[in-house]
């Protein structure tokens, strides 16, 4: 046996046993750093790099090492070796030789690396095992010369039972086992609190770094992550919540086991602070037995580690495979399941390609050594097998150096960092393998110029993933008003000029009169947080907003739409009240308006309403005042609530009723009683009409009809999407007059325009007994002669010819002029019937009667008052 040996096997053994947050790791580094030399093996390369740092922080980079498969810092006089512990280069010799997490021995895909460190990896003078207390049995009957040394945790854990996900307290860490139930759980906390960090597997260290740089700084204060963190990431947890009790473990879904649960439950709590666990609503509560064994940390030991055989037979792959699967030496080892390197060397090995180069010891060893680079991807399928074999033959066929070129190309296709999570998670794991491989500096020429490539790609594609994760998964300005809402202060909040509510300095929305709009890039329940930091930070610029909306004068009020604006801003909406001129103010809906408030805005508003109304129409408010006699009031009561014009005809009996009093008062409000229509000329100013408009489509609940241009006479209904019923109404209501028209959409003609043509249209009538379409008429109405036509057939004018045949237009019912011969002829005729008189008489006894009602209307026909009886609107 050899000094170095002899040395080994004198070496002190320690086992350093206890739960999480016992300061198991803090120990081992102390004393190693008490030695000339010292090397630790960490279960995860995060871990490695993380007390790589922090040695170096002590002892200076030159002394320290870094050896992990896909990182190697090892500076010419290393003293000092923080490594994976895969990666551990045992044969080395060091004072000092620790490794963490021994209880991994147990691991079915791990574990035979760990029991081979047990049982092999020793230092010079001292060696420490650190992990839990159930590896005490394996570990006394393996390596019966160690001392222990038990380690009580910092700490209590406490089981507080299933709690919701919202309910969460601050500082928590949410457990799942698969990458679709992280992210689901993910998406619900951040639209509840605003954001969480979120810890894979499959993340790069320094992604994982990043995220939990996120959680750590407290810009948020949850995580969700799968059992990741149960292996030696230090957390400042308060809580750890199972949201799921069952894994994948390579060949089917189990549950987790006690140690299991107790291991990644243990990340709560540290160091004097106490930490609790317990489960969401969705899986409800632990069984009281695991509840026991996790707050106690008394777990079964275990009964067997992980073993697999280290000497080797190279000969040939067959015989490796074969020395691979010997069976174990002693009871207390377990034949490891197949590793994923042993089943690559099985399918490599059946390849007739590759099984004709693997003929020499050498051969077999390298063979054996591709086999062993990783795959990260973890995905089960050929894929990783077809890159070994590239790697094998490649390697084989040119001086066991892989081309550069080959190389090159291989990592341009993962140089992007496009795509989503998942995507972006493949390629980085990629280029994770590729990383392992480009540090075996015997594979390749220029081993540090492909590393240093390979990194590149690997931080540049890590800090993609660390960007998408947050931008999915954190919204900052939520997180952060989430923690001032916890606090008791009052948070600082202020509008700017243009609306822009600040919260803390966060833009949270904007503020339009008492309505607070949120940012539209908040939705559903991402919302949440926002209005609750708005509603707290406006307490008192609502009341102030309130005050001067009081206090404002009446030209900081307008009419927008059917909404009263106050600054330009709705704060009200109006509708149907019980007259016309009398509509009803609703204020606007707020989050932040009760009752009290509501009622005084309401009040000013209306107080505006009513002296708007009545000041813009003052002739109809007018008209309600006057004094007349009950038909006289019934007359003005239709005239105002049809908003100043009416139809005469319907009215004719009432009119008839009006004394001689009740008209002169109503020539005094500047009534007109037309021929066709009775209306206030003074209602015809635009600003008038608009407004009329606007309170007649308030009645109707309808959105205000286009108006037509200010002047216009006559124009088409067509465009104003009106339901047939209601076009009569509207004409009136602006001053017009529905007319309808044999083609076409019906005609509004304004209602002094058409007392005009009613007018002229009578005299010109008048004077030869008949009208024709002059190009006056036109004018006055401002048409063409289709649409005069129509204008004058609703006035009661039919069409006729006259004497010569030619087209012209009468009044119903007045006599046609005769052509001269049948003037003659007739005249004999109707002198003996009407006899001397010239009044008929009766036959019986020869007594003269009263013209008959047919004779009448004739008598009366020209008169400009038969209007009244056959002014006709609804067609021919």
């Amino acid at each position: 046996m050899s000094l170095l040996a002899q040395a080994r096997e004198k070496a002190k053994i320690t086992a350093v046993l206890g739960p999480t947050n016992t300061g198991k790791t803090y120990l081992a580094i102390d004393r190693m750093l008490g030695h000339p030399s010292g090397m630790i093996g960490f279960p995860l390369r995060l871990l490695a790099r993380e007390n790589y740092d922090r040695i170096v922080q002590i002892k200076g980079a030159a002394k320290v090492a870094l050896v992990t498969g896909e990182e190697k810092i090892v500076p010419p006089g290393a003293r000092y070796f923080c490594c994976t512990v895969e990666s551990m280069p045992v044969d080395r010799p060091v004072s000092f030789l620790a490794v963490d997490e021994i209880q991994l021995c147990a691991d079915p895909e791990r574990g035979h690396v760990f029991t081979d460190r047990l049982l092999h990896a020793r230092g010079l003078a001292e060696t420490m095992f650190l992990g839990a207390e159930t590896i005490r049995p394996v570990l006394q009957a393996l390596v019966p010369e160690a001392e222990y040394i038990g380690r009580p945790r910092f700490s209590t854990l406490t089981y507080t039972g299933p709690q919701k996900l919202t309910r969460l307290p601050p500082r928590s860490a949410v457990v799942a086992f698969s990458a679709s139930e992280v992210y689901a759980t993910a998406e619900l906390i951040r639209r509840q609190r605003g954001g969480t960090a979120v810890v894979l597997g499959a993340l790069s260290p320094r992604t994982r770094n990043a995220q939990v740089e996120l959680f750590e700084s407290g810009e948020v204060d949850y995580l969700v992550a799968t059992d990741a963190i149960g292996m030696g990431l230090n957390l400042n947890l308060d809580h750890v919540a199972f949201a799921k009790l069952r894994k994948f473990d390579g060949r089917g879904q189990r549950r987790l086991t006690a140690p299991e649960v107790g291991q990644i439950a243990g990340r709560a709590g540290r160091h004097m602070n106490d930490g609790t666990f317990g489960t969401t609503t969705e899986i409800g509560p632990l069984p009281d037995s695991l509840v026991e064994a996790v707050e106690s940390h008394s777990f079964d030991p275990l009964a067997f580690v992980s073993w697999r055989n280290v000497d080797l037979d190279f000969s040939d792959p067959l015989a490796l495979l074969k020395s691979l699967d010997r069976k174990p030496p002693r009871r207390e080892l377990l034949l490891a399941q197949e590793a994923d390197d042993q089943i690559a060397l099985a399918t490599l090995a059946r390849q007739p390609e590759i099984a004709a180069l693997a003929t020499t010891p050498e051969a077999v060893a390298l063979l054996w050594e591709v086999c062993q680079v990783p795959d990260f991807r973890k995905i089960l399928s050929d894929h990783h097998a077809q890159l070994l074999a590239q790697i094998y033959l490649k390697l084989m066929g040119n001086e066991k150096r892989l081309p550069e070129a080959w190389v090159g190309a291989q990592l341009q296709r993962l140089e992007r960092s496009d795509g989503d999570i998942d995507q972006l998670i493949a390629r980085l794991a990629h280029i994770r393998t590729w990383t392992y491989i480009t540090h075996r500096g015997d594979w390749l020429d220029d081993s540090d110029h492909w590393q240093a490539r390979a990194r590149a790609i690997e931080d540049s594609l890590s800090d993609a993933l660390h960007e998408r994760l947050t931008q999915r998964f954190v919204d900052r300005r939520a997180a952060f008003l989430v923690r001032r809402l916890r606090g008791d202060s009052d948070l600082i909040g202020a509008v700017r000029k243009n609306g822009e509510v600040v919260v803390e300095g966060e833009f949270v929305g904007r503020i339009a009169g008492f309505r607070f709009e949120l940012d539209e890039e908040a939705r559903g329940d991402d919302a949440r947080p926002l209005l609750a930091a708005a509603r707290r930070a406006l307490t008192g610029e609502i009341p102030r907003r309130i005050k001067q909306l009081e206090q404002d004068n009446d030209g900081a009020f307008a009419l927008v739409d059917n909404a009263i604006a106050w600054r330009g801003t709705p704060v009200a909406r109006i509708l149907a009240g019980d007259t016309v001129l009398t509509p009803r103010v609703e204020v606007l809906s707020s989050d932040f308006l009760d009752g009290p408030a509501r009622e005084r805005l309401r009040k000013r508003c209306t107080a505006w309403l009513t002296r708007h109304i009545r000041a813009t129409l003052k002739p109809l408010f007018e008209a309600k005042a006057v004094e007349l006699s009950p038909p006289g009031r019934g007359l003005l009561f239709q005239l105002v609530e049809a908003l100043g014009t009416l139809p005469r005809r319907p009215l004719a009996s009432q009119i008839a009723l009006l004394t001689k009093a009740d008209r002169k008062a109503l020539a005094g409000l500047g009534l007109r009683l037309g021929a066709a229509s009775l209306f206030l000329p003074r209602l015809q100013h635009p600003r008038m009409l608009a407004l009329r408009a606007r309170l007649w489509a308030i009645r109707e609940g309808l959105e205000v009809p286009a108006l037509p241009p200010s002047g216009t006479k006559t124009f088409e209904l067509k465009d104003l999407a009106l339901p047939k019923a209601l076009e009569d109404s509207f004409c009136c209501a602006i001053g017009f007059r529905r007319v309808t028209r044999k083609a076409g959409p019906p005609l509004a003609v304004r209602a002094d325009v058409l007392e005009r043509l009613a007018r002229d249209a009578y005299k010109a009538a008048a004077e030869s007994g008949a009208l024709t379409l002059s190009p006056e008429l036109c004018k006055l109405a401002d048409c063409g002669e289709e649409d005069l036509a129509a204008l004058l057939f609703a006035l009661g004018y039919r069409r006729r010819k006259d004497a010569d045949g030619n087209p012209c237009f009468a009044r119903k019912g007045a006599r046609q002029t005769p052509a001269a011969g049948e003037q003659e002829s007739e005249a004999p005729q109707a002198k003996k019937a009407a006899g001397k008189s010239g009044r008929p008489k009766s036959k019986r006894s020869g007594v003269r009667k009263k013209p008959r009602r047919k004779e009448e209307a004739e008598r009366y026909a020209d008169s400009p008052f038969a209007v009244l009886r056959d002014l006709a609107t609804g067609g021919e």
